[in-house]
């Protein structure tokens, strides 16, 4: 008489789900994302993240010896992202240049709306909390609008070259320019939770390089 070979099902904790290196590294770095363009960095503590990733501390610390190499790591994923957000929008040749900015801008909307404006921007958020941050994370968040401002430069130079645009407008100040007051429209609507501010400095912007 054969045996019953069938395995039992132990009680008790439900089995681990089976992720490879690179899904969990990917799923953390997600993580933060989605929570730290809500709240800052310094006030969200690490378990935080780790309990809505569903992951071990002991990963965590696998994959990031700390949480300053665990920011850099956001900033370079959202730095990545965001670029490629702007390009879509900026680079779209068959579009007018001053029409490209307002699509990035109406994108900007929709997706703070999403979020009903809890949402937004991590290195902006980042930028709020200097005193916490070293030097290194510092020098990562002036890069990323480095980057940003020679995308709207390239844009405006195309505005520039088509007579768009004032042929007085000194295009790497106005893009330094529209990052500066940008990021204070993102956090007022976060603020007031309504579209207003980013709509009536992209209002203000346009007609600035106009004069």
């Amino acid at each position: 008489m054969l045996k019953n070979t069938s395995t039992k099902v132990r009680r008790g904790r439900p089995p681990k789900i089976a992720r490879d290196n690179a899904d969990t590294k990917a799923l953390l770095i997600r993580t933060g994302l989605e929570i730290l363009t809500e709240y800052g960095f310094s006030a969200t503590g690490l378990d935080t993240i780790l309990k809505q990733a569903k992951v071990p501390k002991g990963s965590f610390y696998h994959y990031f010896k700390s949480k300053h190499l665990f920011g850099l790591a956001l900033v370079q994923a959202y730095d990545e992202y965001f670029i490629a957000k702007l390009k879509s929008s900026l680079q779209q040749y068959d579009v007018p240049p001053l029409e490209r900015i307002v699509n990035f801008t109406q994108s900007a909307v929709l997706g703070m709306q999403k979020y009903n404006f809890r949402r937004g921007c991590l290195v902006g958020n980042l930028n709020q909390e200097l005193n916490h941050l070293d030097d290194e994370l510092t020098q990562r968040l002036a890069q990323s609008y480095k980057s940003w401002q020679q995308l709207l430069k390239a844009c405006l130079d195309e505005a520039k070259q088509q007579h768009t645009i004032a042929s007085s407008v000194d295009t790497d100040l106005m893009s330094e320019y529209f990052w500066i007051g940008w990021e204070g429209a993102v956090m007022r609507a976060k603020l007031t939770k309504s579209h207003k501010p980013l709509t009536l400095y992209t209002e203000m912007f346009l007609r600035a390089l106009l004069t």
